[in-house]
């Protein structure tokens, strides 16, 4: 029974997604719906597959369910010179070898390169397949590729722009961290958090401590807050306490008989006097005008 899928496409790349879904192993609808079968050796992974790693024991319990039921979802495929090249359905493939199977059945499509790439970061967006890197490279390879922008990402994949640009961020990731995401070690969120910290060494010792503790991502945003403003009140209280600047700054605060802040280098700056109430600042008005 054929079952077209809706999307957030535009008419004419959302057409490309009218898979066929078939019941079981006789497949006798086959030529009504364009279905044929293709010797699995004629048939090769997509060179622009965002996926670059594949669950080995699921991979095994999905070969096993197809030994015992057949391939209920054909996979989908483009002509190449020399045999076919996959556009959707490379698990499903890798399965169907491991349950030694000669033949599988497939839709051809034609498609440009451009739909060759959209297909297959799509397809696998939609399914939520992708790690969360394999698909920052996925849509980073779309932009760079054919020149998209990311308004343009957003509208072809169905997400809106922020999600594309949260994702393209994990890219700015140091190599280490990076591989911690696709692993799962670390989750995007974590990745995106750790980008405020601008010293790649401190990232990742804050990476490891995120591993081995167990710090969630609202820790790790506390952690990075305290040890900013922590940085941030060191360097303010180092420059109050330099040279001539801080002697100026007692004096006038004895003069006076309040506090006196002083910002600024020995050439330039701005002297901050605290007063309390309406009497005490016509206190100092009347010493400063002696």
């Amino acid at each position: 029974m054929a079952k077209s899928k809706k999307t957030g496409l535009g008419r004419g790349l959302g057409a490309l997604f009218e898979t066929v879904e078939i019941q079981g192993e006789n497949f006798q609808e086959e030529e009504k719906f364009g279905l044929v079968r293709i010797n699995i050796n004629e048939i090769k992974p997509n060179a622009n597959q965002p996926r670059k790693t594949f669950d080995e024991e699921k991979l095994q319990d999905l070969a096993s369910s197809i030994t015992e039921n057949g391939l209920i979802q054909p996979i989908v495929v483009r002509k190449l010179e020399k045999g076919y090249e996959i556009v959707a359905g490379e698990r499903r493939w890798r399965a169907a070898r491991k349950a030694h199977l000669k033949e599988v059945p497939c839709i051809v499509r034609e498609l440009s390169e451009q739909q060759n790439m959209l297909f297959a970061i799509i397809e696998n967006m939609q399914r939520e397949d992708l790690n969360p890197i394999e698909e920052a490279e996925g849509l980073e390879n779309m932009i760079e590729t054919f020149g998209m922008t990311q308004e343009e990402v957003s509208k072809s994949v169905g997400k809106s722009r922020p999600y594309i640009a949260n994702s393209l961020r994990l890219l700015k990731l140091n190599d280490e961290i990076r591989e911690m995401v696709l692993e799962g070690t670390l989750t995007a969120a974590h990745g995106r958090t750790l980008l405020a910290v601008d010293d790649i060494e401190k990232r990742k010792k804050l990476s490891y401590k995120i591993v081995k503790e167990g710090i969630s991502v609202r820790q790790l945003e506390e952690i990075i807050n305290d040890r900013k403003n922590s940085k941030r009140g060191k360097a303010v209280k180092r420059k109050a306490k330099s040279g001539d600047i801080a002697l100026v700054e007692r004096e006038l605060a004895a003069y006076l008989g309040t506090k006196v802040g002083i910002k600024g280098s020995n050439f330039r700056g701005t002297v901050e006097i605290q007063y309390y109430s309406p009497e005490e600042l016509n206190r100092i008005l009347e010493i400063i005008k002696k």
